[in-house]
C-alpha cells in the first residue's frame, strides 16, 4: 500500500526527545484496513518512507485511534527537519 501525505513534525519531550509525524486520518482508515495483516505486533506497521530526498524504514506507532511517524535524526539532520516544519511524506506500508 502506497500512501502520500503532508503534516508537520512535532516533538514529544520524554526523558529523551522524540520526533513524529502524525499520519492524517484518510491515510489512517486506509492502514486500519491492512493493519492486521502488517502489524508484527503492538499495533505498530512497519513502513518505508520518504521525506525530501531521505529514503528510511520505520514503524508506525498507534496513538489515539491514528498513527505517527517516527522520525529519526538520520532523517532529520540531512532534512534540516525542526519541530513545525511542514514535510510531504511518501510511504509505503511493508505486507
Amino acid at each position: 500500500m502506497e500512501l502520500a501525505f503532508a503534516g508537520r513534525v512535532v516533538q514529544w519531550r520524554g526523558p529523551a526527545p522524540y520526533y513524529f509525524v502524525a499520519v492524517p486520518e484518510a491515510e489512517c482508515a486506509d492502514i486500519r484496513e491492512v493493519a492486521a495483516l502488517a502489524s508484527y505486533g503492538w499495533g505498530v506497521i512497519p513502513v518505508e518512507a520518504r521525506i525530501g530526498g531521505t529514503d528510511f524504514t520505520t514503524s508506525l506507532f498507534p496513538k489515539d485511534g491514528g498513527y505517527l511517524l517516527p522520525l529519526k535524526s538520520a532523517v532529520r539532520r540531512p532534512e534540516g527537519l525542526a519541530p513545525g516544519d511542514e514535510v510531504t511524506v511518501a510511504m509505503t506500508v511493508r505486507l
